[in-house]
């Protein structure tokens, strides 16, 4: 599903990068995909899909 119309960007390239990256803020996620750019109608369906990505990566500190 495309999150932003502006620039294309995916749901599925959120979280591809967001799993890549691990970024811990918006901005970060922003550096990797171009998404909240334009007008800004994505960011808080980005923000979610990235919230909910983070929370799926395990914590290698606990595993370990």
């Amino acid at each position: 599903m495309y999150v932003c119309l502006c620039n294309s960007v995916s749901d599925k390239t959120i979280r591809q990068a967001v799993r890549r990256y691990q970024p811990q803020t918006f901005q970060q996620l922003r550096s990797f995909v171009p998404v909240g750019t334009q007008c800004g109608k994505c960011v808080r369906a980005a923000r979610q899909i990235m919230e909910d990505e983070l929370q799926q990566i395990p914590e290698y500190k606990n595993i370990a």
